[in-house]
């Protein structure tokens, strides 16, 4: 269970980190939209996303 917690954890935040990268760059070249989604909720759940990691990483720390 602790192994499957970390790999989802990983996975997890590496999605976020790239939603986040992929909202910044097309903000940065000028779009406001990415697929039809507007771009701050794309980020907010770019950031949620590697919160989420972040708490399973806390969670296995808090278990040893």
């Amino acid at each position: 269970m602790k192994r499957l917690v970390e790999v989802a954890g990983n996975v997890v935040a590496v999605l976020g980190i790239l939603v986040c990268l992929i909202a910044g760059a097309s903000r940065v070249l000028g779009s406001w939209y990415v697929g039809g989604v507007e771009l701050l909720p794309l980020f907010t759940v770019g950031v949620a996303l590697m919160v989420m990691g972040c708490l399973a990483k806390l969670h296995l720390l808090a278990s040893k």
